[in-house]
């Protein structure tokens, strides 16, 4: 499946792509780039192909960040596979239901989500500064399965504001930013080829297009990862609270306006 563009449109998604790579990469938030650059750029395209294609061009850029953040932050496998799985599961529940079930009536409480999350985040200023791990090790599996199963399916079926609910939890949880995002991305990773899978199967990848923004997406995934880990758990806060609000802004924006 394959819609036409021109080498001008082609050129602009790959450099959103990049910046999305790059942003994912150190706080999440890429899809507040690339999946609106792609609604603006094919817009003879279903949402369920513009969907399905964002997500494999991002999973290439997730990938890499992954693999550098493995390198560099060392994470419990065991928790890792805890959390990914049941996100897996979720994310193919709600890509199943991403053509079902209308996203506008999810935005007013996305963004009362969003903005708790911003505010929780800002007012606690020492929060994921260090690692300081709560919970025994029972209750954090717990505690990361069922997180993993909730957002991978509200991955799926919707999107916006995954990266930051997923470092959420894992800060409140005690890990540092740097780890949060570092845990993230292999989650997300999992959440998005649970979504591919469905999307697959149904035809509604543009995967001409997913591929030239995967390269682009996995050279930002990689500048990115290297900022974050230069600058550690600082850095990765401060994106995260700018990415935060920017995704406030985005979903209040879409959801207030067309009421």
């Amino acid at each position: 499946m394959f819609v036409e563009v021109s080498t001008l449109t082609l050129v602009a998604l790959a450099l959103a792509a990049f910046c999305a790579g790059l942003v994912d990469a150190i706080a999440g938030g890429g899809g507040l780039i690339q999946l609106p650059a792609l609604l603006i750029g094919l817009p003879n395209a279903s949402t369920v192909e513009i969907l399905g294609t964002n997500k494999s061009a991002s999973v290439f850029g997730t990938s890499a960040s992954a693999l550098l953040y493995r390198r560099s932050v060392k994470t419990e496998v065991p928790f890792l596979i805890a959390m990914s799985l049941p996100a897996f599961v979720g994310s193919t529940c709600g890509a199943s239901l991403a053509s079902k079930i209308p996203t506008e009536s999810m935005r007013p409480i996305v963004f009362v989500l969003l903005v708790a999350v911003g505010i929780y985040t800002w007012k606690r200023p020492h929060l994921g500064a260090i690692e300081s791990l709560r919970h025994n090790r029972e209750r954090r599996f717990q505690i990361a399965a069922v997180a993993g199963l909730v957002v991978g399916f509200y991955d799926g079926i919707f999107g916006p504001g995954t990266g930051s609910f997923l470092m959420l939890v894992l800060v409140s949880m005690g890990f540092a930013f740097l780890s949060a995002s570092a845990i993230a991305k292999v989650v997300n990773v999992s959440t998005n080829l649970g979504a591919i899978l469905v999307f697959g199967i149904h035809g509604a990848i543009i995967w001409k297009i997913a591929l030239v923004l995967a390269c682009a997406n996995i050279t930002g995934g990689i500048v990115g990862s290297r900022l974050a880990i230069r600058g550690g758990s600082a850095l990765v806060r401060k994106f995260f609270l700018v990415v935060t609000f920017a995704l406030i802004l985005k979903v209040g924006i879409d959801t207030f306006l067309n009421w």
